[in-house]
């Protein structure tokens, strides 16, 4: 049977493995949504995805574990969507085009955000999670700016933000506002139109060309 290496424990899994792996994250992912990540138990997890403790402990050694591990996978997606979106263009970069790419496909889900919401304030409390949501928000930013410096020469950015790495962080804060009302009012189609057009008025509103 084929086998392959867990990224986040280095345990060798099969492809079975795998599969219970990832019904325990669906599950967990239910779970945090529903009741929060401190309030949630390993029972309840394990109930959700149909499995017993000790499927749960052939994947995971604590509860921590998979929750660091399920803001992994779905952190990872949402770099991947907007790294995939902003490849599209030449030199030249379409910021409006851009954008109405990366505001279509970019994961914008209430679940999502109340877990991540939790994920943060964990972090708070523990440097070693605080290091990995760090890790993630640096990779989305870092894909941001290097697109923007690819367009240096090109296109027109807004002098007040400075270099590409000032505007890769304008757009990560704009997302995290929006997002946050997004909490609030469960709008999702309301918060993909806002953030579209305050990514867009950030990015074009500007006088000079990236150097």
């Amino acid at each position: 049977m084929r086998t392959a290496v867990d990224d986040t424990t280095g345990r060798r899994v099969t492809r079975r493995r795998l599969h219970t792996r990832a019904r325990l994250l669906d599950a967990a992912f239910a779970v945090f949504a529903a009741k929060g990540f401190g309030r949630a138990s390993i029972e309840e997890v394990c109930e959700a995805a149909g499995f017993s403790r000790g499927a749960f402990y052939s994947n995971f050694t604590t509860l921590d574990e998979l929750f660091f591990a399920l803001y992994q996978e779905r952190a990872d997606v949402i770099a991947g969507q907007v790294a995939a979106a902003l490849a599209l263009d030449g030199p030249d970069l379409d910021v409006p085009a851009s954008v109405d790419r990366v505001t279509e496909v970019l994961l914008l889900d209430v679940d999502w955000l109340l877990v991540k919401s939790d994920f943060l304030v964990h972090a708070a409390r523990d440097p070693d999670v605080a290091h990995a949501l760090l890790d993630h928000r640096t990779r989305l930013r870092r894909a941001i700016a290097d697109r923007l410096s690819r367009a240096r020469g090109h296109t027109e950015l807004p002098a007040v933000l400075g270099d590409a790495e000032g505007a890769a962080r304008a757009v990560v804060a704009a997302y995290d506002g929006v997002t946050t009302q997004l909490l609030l009012d469960k709008d999702v189609e309301a918060a993909r139109t806002w953030l579209g057009q305050l990514l867009t008025a950030l990015l074009t509103d500007g006088s000079r060309t990236l150097r």
